[in-house]
């Protein structure tokens, strides 16, 4: 699919976390199309990570592959690092990295569970972030996008309310940080997906859970990671978007409406 060109986009160095697979894979595809240099990180899935990369630099954009573990400060660290060396800057970071782990009730939880949960969708986000600011400040400015999830917003089905609310908490991460950044023009919004068809509904996904969301849903359907790329793109353009900031952009075919 292709997107009309953001001009301010091209050239710009950001980094995609989780993007390996679904809405993150999406990603690094549209800003690379955009002309962006694009931090693409992984964790496990190194083959798919791989495998973007080539095609993305065989349509002619820039990409440089960065694994590390979401759940680790200190690996986070390091690939912005690595990513702001490899291209002499950073503009822009898209906190995507999440996982539900696993559905448990929270009668179930455990500290192991909380522990897991926390780390990979909630603290990352602070740790990259914290991370990338001082590049940005050198650039003058930039934005960061964080993935949040309807789960924040409704609490989450079945042993998936620990998963919403580490998505709430980078809900409230966003607002504060667009606060305490604004001063460095730094952006900070979010995107907060519903339902979309992803790898991540196809471990996740209760039985019959897509079919109910697409009957039920306004636009009667379920969303697709595509769907979600054209808010990341005007959240990361500030020509498009320059005096947005602490705002969350749900996309979810009409399921919740804040």
């Amino acid at each position: 699919m292709t997107h009309l060109a953001i001009p301010d986009l091209a050239g710009k160095a950001v980094l995609i976390t989780g993007a390996s697979s679904g809405i993150g894979e999406a990603l690094a595809r549209a800003f690379a199309a955009q002309g962006a240099l694009v931090g693409l990180h992984y964790n496990s899935n190194t083959e798919a990570a791989h495998a973007i990369a080539r095609e993305i630099e065989a349509a002619g954009g820039s990409v440089v592959l960065v694994k590390a573990d979401a759940a680790s400060s200190e690996a986070m660290a390091e690939a912005v690092a690595h990513v702001a060396k490899t291209f002499g800057r950073l503009d822009g970071l898209i906190n995507n990295a999440g996982s539900m782990i696993a559905r448990i009730p929270y009668e179930e939880m455990t500290d192991a569970h909380y522990d897991k949960v926390m780390d990979v969708n909630a603290r990352s986000v602070l740790s990259a972030s914290q991370a990338a600011v001082p590049h940005m400040k050198l650039q003058g400015g930039g934005f960061i996008i964080n993935t949040t999830s309807v789960a924040a917003r409704t609490g989450g089905t079945a042993g998936s309310g620990v998963y919403g609310s580490s998505k709430a908490f980078v809900g409230a991460v966003t607002k504060g940080m667009a606060l305490e950044f604004g001063k460095y023009n730094i952006r900070v919004n979010a995107v907060a997906p519903g339902v979309i068809t992803t790898a991540f509904q196809d471990k996740y996904a209760l039985p019959g859970q897509l079919d109910q969301v697409a009957g039920s849903v306004p636009l009667k359907r379920t969303g697709t990671p595509q769907d979600c790329v054209g808010a990341y793109l005007f959240l990361a353009s500030e020509s498009l978007s320059g005096y947005i900031t602490g705002q969350t952009i749900d996309i979810n075919g009409g399921q919740f409406m804040p």
